[in-house]
């Protein structure tokens, strides 16, 4: 335990000694990486530089990477992957892009809410099914502050967070409040 205290200090020094632009690429780098752990960046940039400005730099590097994202695949477009596809893949493939062109605001903002779902899959989808750009934006910006605040105040291993009952009941929690949230921005901003 004492390894994992100093391994932590060690990282939360070494972004806080490299500012918040250094905290801010972390995230934005895990957009296009996936591999990187989101929770353990949000969680050292929250102990870095505290909540409010952790969460706020966090936020604003995970949105602008997804929305990067996004329209890289939105302007590579399913034509150009159609052709890497084989027919009985393409098949599969349209009938998923079908469902997700048709899903609503708040099933999009709950599923980017939710702490597990790999954001870099979802840009992904949104770009070929070709989700409309505004929808995508404000589903990002309101689903991820929800998540962020989960990784930044839990902040634990998946398999931690599956069995601990505290953990499950913030994510159901902030899922519920995401989901009243997305209902008021989309009556707001008429995204369904």
């Amino acid at each position: 335990m004492e390894y994992v205290e100093l391994f932590v200090d060690f990282c939360t020094n070494f972004i806080s000694e490299g500012g918040l632009l250094f905290g801010f690429f972390l995230i934005l780098l895990e957009s296009f990486l996936p591999v990187l752990p989101l929770g353990v960046f949000v969680a050292l940039n929250v102990n870095a530089f505290g909540g409010v400005i952790g969460l706020f730099i966090s936020w604003m590097a995970t949105c602008l990477g997804c929305f990067i994202s996004y329209t890289i695949f939105s302007f590579l477009s399913s034509k150009f992957l159609h052709r890497l596809l084989s027919a009985k893949t393409k098949k599969k493939v349209d009938k998923a892009i079908v469902k997700f062109q048709h899903i609503s605001f708040s099933n999009l903002v709950l599923i980017i809410a939710l702490p597990f779902t790999p954001a870099f899959l979802i840009n992904i989808v949104c770009g070929i099914a070709r989700v409309s750009k505004k929808k995508f934006i404000v589903a990002i910006l309101t689903g991820k502050i929800f998540m962020l605040i989960f990784w930044g105040y839990v902040g634990k291993s998946l398999i931690e967070s599956m069995t601990d009952i505290n953990s499950i009941i913030v994510v159901s929690l902030l899922l519920v409040v995401a989901y009243f949230v997305s209902k008021v921005v989309s009556k707001k901003a008429n995204l369904d």
